[in-house]
């Protein structure tokens, strides 16, 4: 079927469609429908049906007699280290841990959290509280320990699974003496925590709680699946809030089962034995989906890959992984092509893989400027599929279904709304707006199997921060518009469309004229106050390898270039060059951070922020036009 066929075949009859949909999981006890809505306007999926996640990511592939397929290829330039789990040997391997785990007194419902670097053992892990019903929360390896006592006092882990340490390019991160000080700031203390000793760095573990991986599953018995509801949470998963304090996103697990096998094939384009790479990682969304849950559900190999875009060992890790592994569909962040082509701006690392089993790459994360597209498509040769979706949603909410109909591309969208999402644009009064009008992205309830039916223990926060602002609908945060063919445009986060003497613009269409210029590798623009015009736009841009023209020529390029293509009416006048931008791991880049800078306004440090001494830099480049004194 076609995309419109698919799309308009759920619009007409979505309780079916959904219901078909959960045909592809195995359950233990079949639900009695698809959406539970005596809550409104907290919906629940499958509610009433019996699953279990680990069986249908492993066992049921051992059993239908796939088990010594690959279910996960670990390639880690840092430590020099390739190697296959196969299915069968990653269910004995789950199976024991989870039976050390219940051993111990982990049971349906206890929360755990996963403190662990990209290896195959952080997989293993969720795989095993899945198996036992348990709900995981994995926190990114290296956080600081201050950002993993709150989380560990958020959801009140009965155990940790940390591993040793992190490696980046050059140096340990030592994740041991993190943990030490979380749980000791923490008011909840776990009853024990799981310690995989890496060969890297071996860590001293405190008697009466420490245990050790290897040592604590010796002579267990391994544990089978425990079934749970259809809304039994899976993981608990802490996104960034406006507050500053985390919001545990809930995943429950029938309705996340479903949608991520549906995109499997649907969305992503590949079958039962193809290999899928997500280069993420488990401490984000995209790894809980895309590296852990998506392909493993659907009977796919995933790559666990340990490095980085550029530097492990240089910009062309990511081609020689996709033509090592023979893998079909490719997913990553705008921002780690940009650094690939910032060090190689013509491609030329590409050409030394032979790519010829890629069929796409997606990207998702931010927005993806066209000039990073265009580049893209131009150097693989491939088409590549910009797509949109948040930790909240689990799965895309716009995309190119090329597994049901490859749509033409258009740049700068990343196409058309998925089966679930009726995505619409409106004015502050909550009114629709008309095709290619500016205005808030929201998506009419009810949100779709998969996504959050609210946040953990805060179901006030969850109304407060999603469904208030336009009743009937979930706020996503994002600002845009859809055209005439209903293509949506992500233009900024709400709080980036930024009011020029009353002119409302977007910082991304400045951005994107921004990125077009030859020189320019990545850029950023914000909106700092001005007292005669409310907001003036700053464009910070960061330059291509080997450019070396005066600054001042480039930023006078830069300033004229969005003049041009967006009008006086933008006031873009000022543009400032910059090593590098200040980020998240994730890729995100800290707009409202710098706004605060500029603005001497207090912040809050990012807890995920990648380096946090860019910030200083910025802070002078900013004081050299009169800003952040």
């Amino acid at each position: 079927m076609a995309y419109k066929d698919v799309y308009d075949s759920w619009k007409a009859d979505p309780e079916a469609f959904w219901m078909q949909a959960a045909e592809a999981i195995d359950w233990d006890r079949k639900p009695s429908k698809a959406l539970f809505d005596d809550n409104a306007p907290i919906y629940e999926w499958y509610s009433d049906g019996m699953v279990n996640g680990c069986y249908n990511a492993v066992d049921r592939h051992v059993e239908n007699g796939r088990g010594e397929q690959a279910a996960i290829i670990y390639d880690s330039p840092i430590t020099h280290t390739k190697r296959e789990i196969s299915y069968v040997e990653l269910r004995n391997r789950v199976a024991t841990l989870a039976g050390a785990l219940r051993a111990k007194g982990v049971e349906k419902g206890d929360r755990v959290i996963i403190y662990m670097p990209m290896i195959p053992e952080a997989i293993e892990a969720m795989l095993a509280c899945a198996r036992l019903g348990a709900v995981h929360s994995v926190v990114f390896g290296g956080f600081a320990s201050s950002e993993l006592a709150v989380r560990i006092d958020d959801c009140t882990p009965k155990a940790i699974i940390a591993a040793s340490c992190g490696l980046e390019p050059g140096r340990v991160v030592h994740y041991k003496p993190l943990l030490d000080g979380a749980v000791e700031q923490a008011t909840h203390k776990p009853d024990f925590c799981v310690i995989f000793q890496r060969e890297q760095e071996v860590a001293d573990l405190i008697e009466g709680r420490d245990v050790n991986w290897h040592g604590f599953q010796y002579g267990v018995e391994p544990a089978e699946c425990v079934p749970v509801e259809g809304n039994h949470p899976a993981y608990i998963l802490y996104t960034s809030g406006t507050t500053g304090a985390p919001k545990g996103v809930l995943r429950p697990t029938g309705g996340h089962l479903v949608a991520l096998n549906w995109t499997m094939k649907n969305f992503y384009n590949v079958d039962p034995g193809d290999v899928f790479w997500a280069a993420s990682d488990v401490g984000w969304v995209v790894g809980h989906s895309y590296i852990c849950y998506g392909p493993l559900v659907h009977g796919n190999t995933t790559v666990v890959f340990e490095g980085k875009p550029v530097g492990t060992p240089d910009a062309g890790t990511f081609w020689r992984v996709i033509s090592e592994h023979n893998v079909r569909s490719f997913f990553t962040a705008p921002t780690a092509i940009r650094a690939v082509k910032r060090e190689d701006p013509k491609g030329e690392f590409i050409g030394k893989y032979d790519l010829s089993c890629l069929r796409a790459l997606y990207l998702a994360g931010e927005r993806a400027d066209p000039d990073t597209i265009e580049w893209a498509q131009e150097k693989l040769d491939k088409p590549v599929y910009d797509h949109w979706w948040q930790t909240e949603s689990g799965w895309p909410m716009v995309g190119n279904p090329a597994g049901l109909e490859a749509l033409p591309v258009k740049i700068g969208s990343p196409t058309v709304p998925m089966p679930g999402y009726d995505v619409q644009i409106l004015d502050d009064g909550g009114r629709p707006m008309k095709p290619n009008e500016l205005g808030a992205i929201a998506i009419k309830l009810p949100l779709p199997p998969g996504t959050l039916p609210s946040l953990w223990n805060a179901e006030d926060r969850y109304r407060k921060s999603y469904l208030t602002t336009f009743p009937g609908y979930y706020e996503t945060g994002d600002a845009g518009m859809i055209d005439e063919d209903g293509y949506l445009y992500i233009m900024a986060r709400t709080d980036d469309v930024i009011n020029v003497a009353g002119h409302r613009l977007s910082t991304g269409a400045m951005e994107e004229v921004l990125a077009s210029h030859p020189d320019v590798a990545e850029c950023a623009v914000v909106g700092v106050s001005d007292q005669l015009k409310g907001q003036m736009p700053v464009g910070f841009v960061c330059l291509s390898k080997g450019v070396n023209r005066p600054h001042a020529e480039i930023t006078s390029e830069c300033v004229k270039l969005v003049r041009d293509r967006i009008g006086p009416v933008a006031a873009f006048k000022l543009a400032l060059v910059v090593e590098r931008l200040p980020k998240t791991r994730s890729g995100k880049i800290l707009r409202a951070t710098i706004v605060k800078i500029a603005d001497n306004q207090e912040f809050k440090l990012p807890a995920t922020i990648d380096d946090p001494a860019i910030l200083d830099e910025i802070k002078e480049a900013l004081q050299t036009i009169g800003y952040a004194n």
